[in-house]
């Protein structure tokens, strides 16, 4: 069994910073890609960044420059720092990470999901 946890979520005034963590548990072996979705009212699930288990990143368009997502091996955790915030970066946030179990069985597991608004 596998779990991850999400934290940090929040409200925000536009051009402020929130720092986001997902960390998970249970019977790991490795965890391969990582990655931070985010869905907002009305709109589809949509990726936000991705980090591999070799450090390589990949971000949104529209997050380039203002958000940073990193990994903490050790802690079986993931980051999104987010600077400069809009009121467009309103939704929930979901983490994603490909987790090899100690059964050597490779599965996607979610996070629970974390509200992120921005407004003044």
């Amino acid at each position: 069994q596998v779990q991850l946890v999400e934290s940090g979520g929040g409200l925000v005034q536009p051009g402020g910073s929130l720092r986001l963590s997902c960390a998970a548990s249970g019977m790991i072996f490795s965890i391969r890609d990582m990655g931070w979705y985010r869905q907002a009212p009305g709109q589809q699930r949509e990726l936000v960044a991705t980090i591999t288990s070799a450090g390589s990143t990949t971000y949104a368009d529209s997050v380039k420059g203002r958000f940073t997502i990193a990994r903490d091996n050790a802690k079986n955790t993931v980051y999104l720092q987010m600077n400069s915030l809009k009121p467009e970066d309103t939704a929930v946030y979901y983490c994603k990470m490909s987790i090899k179990s100690r059964t050597y069985l490779v599965l996607d597991y979610w996070g629970q999901g974390t509200q992120v608004t921005v407004s003044s």
